[in-house]
């Protein structure tokens, strides 16, 4: 009997033990569960900016390239050996100017005998036009006289011609390059010798789509830049449009554009790679972001704009404290203190001095506690783009405050604190400068 008595025993103090186990574990797992149930994560801290109506100033962009109002490869026109090269590379040389000579020996020499005989022509038909004159001379021998003066005249002119081929000039004022020829080198007709570019004034050709060609004219005023930049501040080169062609490309469906911008500085080279933007009238009254505050996806295009938490997804209420305050409790017993005791109790406190102010001057006021901010997915209709901002055309207002940067890290109706001391729409040399 005893021994049943005491497996007994020990069967209810099992069973007690894994009860309790069985229970801690239920407790710990209800509490693990409600702990992760109310907890929020930490606010997100983002940029923003304030939605306003702005000026936009629209323009065609396009990719060009630069050329010299004045540019071509020089050439001899006659076959000879070089025999002095009278310029170096990235000399400016004035109009006119010598920059090769070829050795004309023989021409020069055949040029000498060509003027011995037009003077000896010439004395004949002194002669002949003296003896005219008297009486004593014929017409043939005076038409024979004028000829044989006209063929040494022009034989003269034709040798010195052939002389002057001997050289090469500059047709108009520019900078040369690097020569292609050295001393004693034998040129043929057509062969390069140096290139020469008027840098002053460069042109630049692009292409735009024939459904920009109405939005083009003459005269426009068209912005230069170089590499990749973008941008007003990016394009310091000013000019204008000086030809757009006729005729469409059947096949590209292009539009060929030529504008001409200043080159004072030189820091447009020919044949250099450059972003060409044609500047339309401006417009007022737009809405505008950042580039950096759109997100593109499957579903649409979208921004993230940040809005006052309500109140079941801000900080909860503080819960009014139990204990009643101290102005309370000294109410109470003004409040139940009869009507004849309430009279002396107000003329003691007219006349008798408050110890301490309620509050104190010196002591600033508190701020108030800023609510609480969250973020709302907006899609939104984009429209054009300049100088890394995106027009709006439909889905915020003026005034609405979007997120700039952190957008793959987001989702809608996320907590967030705005922290605008750092702008990603600008690089961080501007940003120092600031």
């Amino acid at each position: 009997m005893k021994r049943f008595i005491s497996i007994t025993a020990i069967l209810l103090l099992l069973a007690l033990v894994c009860v309790g186990v069985v229970g801690f574990n239920l407790f710990r797992d209800n509490a693990i569960k409600q702990y992760f149930a109310t907890m929020k994560p930490p606010a997100t801290t983002v940029s923003t900016v304030v939605v306003k109506p702005s000026d936009w100033t629209p323009g065609v962009e396009a990719i060009g390239t630069v050329r010299a109002v004045r540019g071509v490869d020089l050439t001899v026109e006659t076959s000879g050996i070089v025999k002095d090269i009278l310029f170096h590379a990235n000399q400016k040389v004035p109009v006119d100017s010598v920059l090769l000579q070829l050795d004309d020996a023989v021409e020069r020499a055949d040029l000498v005998a060509a003027k011995a005989q037009s003077v000896s022509d010439r004395t004949a038909l002194e002669r002949a036009l003296e003896l005219q004159r008297r009486g004593v001379g014929t017409d043939a021998t005076l038409d024979t006289a004028q000829a044989a003066a006209s063929a040494s005249a022009a034989q003269v002119n034709k040798l010195q011609a052939v002389l002057d081929q001997k050289q090469l000039t500059a047709p108009f004022a520019g900078t040369v390059g690097i020569p292609k020829i050295d001393l004693g080198q034998y040129l043929s007709p057509g062969n390069a010798v140096v290139t020469l570019q008027d840098l002053d004034t460069m042109r630049v050709d692009f292409s735009v789509p024939e459904q920009q060609l109405p939005l083009l004219k003459i005269g426009q005023a068209v912005r230069l830049g170089l590499g990749g930049t973008g941008g007003g501040a990016d394009m310091p080169f000013a000019g204008s449009i000086r030809g757009i062609d006729p005729k469409i490309d059947a096949s590209s469906r292009l539009v060929s554009v030529r504008g001409e911008v200043a080159n004072p500085d030189g820091k447009l080279t020919p044949g250099q790679f450059v972003q060409v933007r044609v500047e339309l009238p401006q417009e007022k009254n737009i809405l505008s972001l950042p580039q950096t505050a759109l997100t593109s996806s499957l579903y649409g295009d979208f921004v993230f704009v940040v809005v006052p938490a309500k109140p079941a997804e801000g900080a909860p209420a503080a819960k009014p404290e139990e204990k009643p305050a101290a102005g309370a409790d000294a109410a109470k017993p003004a409040a139940d203190a009869k009507p004849a005791d309430a009279k002396p109790a107000a003329e003691d406190a007219a006349a008798k001095p408050a110890d301490k102010p309620a509050v104190d001057p010196a002591k600033p006021a508190a701020e108030p506690e800023k609510p609480a901010l969250v973020l709302s997915q907006v899609f939104v209709k984009p429209g054009r783009r300049n100088d890394g901002m995106v027009e709006i055309i439909e889905g915020i207002k003026a005034g609405d405050e979007v997120v700039t940067a952190g957008q793959n890290r987001l989702f809608n109706g996320m907590s967030v604190a705005v922290d605008n001391t750092i702008d990603p729409s600008k690089s961080a040399n501007q940003q120092a400068q600031q």
